[in-house]
């Protein structure tokens, strides 16, 4: 009996110090993955302004895609989600103290030269069923089984969905087309 005393204290003492830890990490993960957060650095300001006018926030559906519903791999990939947050937030961090301007149509190309068509069909998932749109459900079933050498991506289509200006930005919903003031 006594011999299972220590290492049982050992696992109190390290649930007691790993649960705070945890949570803790945890906490800081949610309120660091949310758009407002993404735009507190001015460089940001721009995507995140972008972003509000896109159709990727003003939908029919009333779906609203985050920045990390695009630029980081989904959640559950524990590992790789963690990898890619920590990265891009270091990269975001040293581009601001060490780039003089920031280049948004450069740090544009090498976004879409990330991109894989996953981080697309997290949401996107029923592409090939598309009513009374034939021709877009022939273009992604050649995206989505795509033939050897002929692989594309969902951005050497859909380039300029989310960051662009614009004075206003429509939606339709109910049928109608709605118009709003833009960034």
């Amino acid at each position: 009996m006594k011999k299972f005393v220590k290492p049982a204290i050992f696992i109190v003492i390290g649930i007691i110090i790993a649960f705070p830890l945890f949570s803790l990490t945890y906490y800081t993960m949610v309120r660091t993955t949310t758009p407002q957060f993404c735009a507190t650095c001015h460089e940001i300001q721009f995507a995140y302004n972008t972003w509000k006018t896109s159709t990727h926030v003003n939908n029919e559906q009333g779906f609203v895609a985050d920045c990390m519903d695009c630029h980081l791999p989904a959640p559950h990939d524990t590992f790789n989600f963690f990898y890619a947050k920590t990265w891009h937030g270091a990269k975001d961090v040293l581009l601001h103290f060490f780039q003089s301007e920031y280049d948004h149509e450069e740090q544009r190309r090498e976004a879409y030269a990330s991109f894989k068509n996953d981080q697309c069909q997290k949401c996107h998932r029923n592409l090939l069923y598309i009513p009374n749109k034939r021709g877009a459900m022939l273009a992604h079933r050649d995206v989505v089984y795509a033939r050897p050498g002929y692989e594309k991506k969902c951005v050497d289509c859909h380039k300029n969905l989310v960051h662009n200006p614009r004075e206003y930005y429509d939606y339709k919903q109910y049928g109608e087309t709605y118009r709003g003031l833009g960034s």
